[in-house]
Formats: structure tokens, sequence, C-alpha cells
């Protein structure tokens, strides 16, 4: 019944932000257009994006389709985005009198200052777009939209013979690479994090929840002006710690184990990702301490080696191998194995509009910005480290943005005592 309340609780929070949410992006519009400028550089075709429908559960807050809005920073379900090297429209639906009785008013294309409230210099209504492809196929054989979207269904459907390809490549080599406004608001998504983070330590106890936990979580990314969590909250504790992507969070916490909070938040549309690992009761034992500063060994070695031409995973000498490679050199299990088949995942991934951003094969570059996330997971032991953090890579190197959260053994331990 106590999780039901809570449940209720979160989604009227939720619904008041989403009813209330502002229509337009939260960045200056010439970053948007500036992202525009930069595709069509390359674009050597028609590309065609919608946006996400809106869902049938109004409760849940409304989120954009990322490429849509990576190129638009526009924030209303059912448009269109037609795009050529030396053009950009903005395709609106009209107005819908009783629909927007329950979601607000929305733009449409016959509203005055339409343009400046978009950043588009041409916004036409939406029925138009077929003849404005048309016109724009007419000097391109190329066509691009979003593999699996039902926009691409409909292209081929009236366009039969036209090869369509994937869009999402183009798009992706902008959005690895962050500009100065959205390494900015990584940092704040962060810094919010980082702050929820300490108040829900303090409520780690012997007897108490984990969605206890998660709830402290929760309201600390809401109370501090941001949309929610970039993904569901983990709470893990004792056994649960050793689940990668434990989301259940309705065990009772006992002292004595650890417990993984895996939780950062999604603020003005971008995203965090912040692991740490808390004992129950204040002080980790013996054994959990020598897992955890092996686990804290890997992460530094690891962030040591980010810079320009590193690669996350893949063969050759990683960041994950050389996590590994340190976790095989340093402890064993309990049966005098090395310690390094225990990190059963990759040691990071691009994080931005998402908290997975979409990332390109090949080396790191400056400019990206990425989590390192070691973490060992010992069933037979009920023991399982992650420690992550948000890392923005440098031209020479690495700058951790979340390094304000305690990770030291010992000022966790002092962090977590009430």
């Amino acid at each position: 019944m106590a999780r039901r309340r809570l449940a209720a609780v979160w989604l009227s929070a939720v619904w008041v932000i989403a009813a209330a949410a502002p229509l337009v992006a939260r960045m200056p519009l010439d970053e948007f257009r500036a992202r525009r400028a930069n595709l069509r550089k390359s674009l050597d075709g028609v590309l065609v994006l919608a946006a996400a429908a809106e869902g049938r559960d109004a409760v849940f807050r409304f989120t954009q389709e990322p490429n849509f809005y990576y190129l638009t920073g526009w924030s209303q379900p059912g448009d269109r985005l037609l795009m050529t090297a030396s053009s950009e429209i903005l395709f609106l639906p009209h107005h819908n009198e009783r629909g927007e009785l329950y979601t607000g008013k929305r733009a449409s294309a016959e509203d005055a200052g339409v343009q400046a409230l978009t950043g588009f210099d041409e916004v036409l209504p939406i029925e138009r777009l077929e003849a404005e492809l048309d016109k724009a196929l007419n000097s391109s054989e190329k066509l691009y939209a979003l593999a699996g979207e039902s926009v691409s269904d409909q292209l081929r459907a009236r366009y039969p013979f036209r090869e369509i390809s994937d869009g999402a490549p183009l798009i992706t080599k902008l959005r690895v690479k962050k500009s100065a406004a959205e390494i900015a608001a990584i940092q704040h998504a962060t810094d919010v994090s980082i702050e929820a983070q300490r108040a829900a330590w303090k409520r780690i106890a012997s007897g108490a929840y984990e969605y206890q936990v998660a709830a402290t979580l929760e309201y600390g990314f809401l109370d501090s002006g941001c949309e929610g969590p970039a993904y569901a909250p983990i709470v893990g504790s004792g056994p649960n710690s050793t689940l990668l992507h434990y989301d259940a969070n309705d065990r009772r916490m006992d002292s004595g184990e650890v417990v993984v909070m895996d939780a950062a938040a999604e603020c003005n549309d971008y995203a965090s990702d912040l692991t740490r690992t808390l004992p129950v009761g204040g002080k980790f034992s013996a054994r959990q301490r020598e897992i955890y500063q092996i686990v804290l060994g890997a992460q530094k070695a690891a962030i040591a080696a980010v810079k320009p031409g590193a690669r996350l995973s893949g063969d050759g000498e990683t960041l994950t191998k050389v996590a590994r490679d340190y976790m095989d050199g340093h402890g064993k299990d309990l049966h005098g194995e090395t310690l390094g088949k225990y990190f059963t995942h990759g040691i990071g991934h691009q994080v931005g509009l998402e908290v997975h951003d979409p990332n390109v094969e090949g080396p790191l570059e400056a400019g990206m910005v990425i989590t390192i996330e070691p973490g060992i997971y010992i069933p037979e032991e009920k023991i399982g480290v992650r420690i992550e953090d948000v890392v923005l890579v440098t031209e020479n190197g690495a700058k951790v943005l979340s390094a304000a959260l305690a990770k030291e053994p010992e000022q966790i331990e002092k962090a977590v005592v009430k």
C-alpha cells in the first residue's frame, strides 16, 4: 500500500510538470540553427524526420524523438522536418480545439510569430509536406529517414522504387561531440544528481526499504526543477547489488550489506549517469572494502587512460581492458580465481540527450561525454560494487564532471552516517 501511495504522488508530480512544461527549447534557438547548418554541410539528399507521436497515456510526460529534438529543439508531437543541403522546413498540424482542452494550446503554422517561436524561417501546415517533398526529390536521388520509424514505412509506400537510407548515422556524427551549451547542460544535470545522491545516502539504514531511497532521489531531481530521473533509478541492496539492471527497489535493507545506487537526473533535456556503492550501517566489511578499492582502482586506471584516440571497448588496448586487467591483478574470489570475470559489461557509454546516447564506431574524440563505470558482481558473496562517473574527453585527457561526489571508501562511510 505504501508503494502505491508513493507511486501516486510521483505520478501526480510528473503530470503537473508535464502539463506545465514549456513548448520551446531551453537552449538558445541559435544552438539548433547551428546544428542544422552543420548537418546541411554533409547532407547529400533529402532528410525527413518525424516528431514522436503523442502517447495514449497522458500521465507520463511527452518525450520527443531525440534526433528530431537535436535538430529542432521542438517538443511538440506530430510535427515533421524536411531538410536538404539548402533548405529546412518545419511542418505543424492545425489546431485541434477539442484536443487542446486537454493538452493546452499548441503551435500551428498559421499562428502569428511562429517563425520566431520555432527558430525556422519556413513553417508550413503539415498537409504541404508531400508537395514539398516531391519538389525536393526532383533534384535529389537520395532520401533519408530514421530506420524503424513509421515515417520510413510511409515513405516506402509513397516512393516504392526509391531507396530510403537510414538518416540516424548522419545525425549521430554530430551528436557524439558536445557543444559548450550541451556540456553545460550535462554538468547541470550532474550537479543536481550529486545533491540528490547525497540526500539519498542519508536514507540508507537497516530496516529501510530501497524504494524509500529511490523516492528521495526522485524528489531531489524534481525539487531542483528537472524533468525527473534520466532512467529508472537502481537501488540494489544485498543480493540485488549483483544485478546490473535491477530496478524493482522493493527490498528491505539490512546492516552489513552494500547498496548499489545508480541514479541521475534529466535536466533541460540532458541526462547524467552516476553510480556509487554504499554500506548499510555506515561501515564496509573488510571484504566489501577490498572489492570496493579494487573497483575504484580500476576506475582510476581507466579514467587516466581516457584521451582522444582511446577506445571504450572492442579489440586491443581498450578502456574496458585497462579496467579488467587491473581487477585481474588485484584480489581473488573465494576459489582463488582472478576477479576480471566478474566485470560483466563494458566500461561505459556516451551521454547526452539520452542517458545512452548513440555511439559511433571508432576512437574517442575531444568533446565527447562518456561514463566510466567498472563493476565487480559476485553473487556467491552477495557483493556487487559499481562506481560510475561522467567524463568529458578533452584535448589532453579527461575532465570528470561528477568529481564532486565522494567515492573514496572513508568519504563514503562518513557521508552515509546521519
